[in-house]
């Protein structure tokens, strides 16, 4: 299983620890799209920064 994860919200004014957690995923601006695969380093990621994205699960 895969997760889709959307970036909804600017990293602007946000902590450089969830800058840093934005770019390790992959994204970078509102409305960048990544596909990683569904673990629990990347689901520790996805908590950090559960406020600037959105998270959809897709089948491989």
């Amino acid at each position: 299983m895969k997760l889709k994860i959307t970036q909804v919200r600017s990293a602007i004014g946000a902590l450089e620890k969830h800058k840093a957690t934005i770019k390790a995923l992959g994204l970078g601006r509102p409305n960048y799209v990544s596909i990683k695969p569904k673990n629990e380093q990347i689901l520790g990621m996805i908590n950090v920064v559960r406020h600037l994205v959105n998270v959809e699960e897709v089948s491989e």
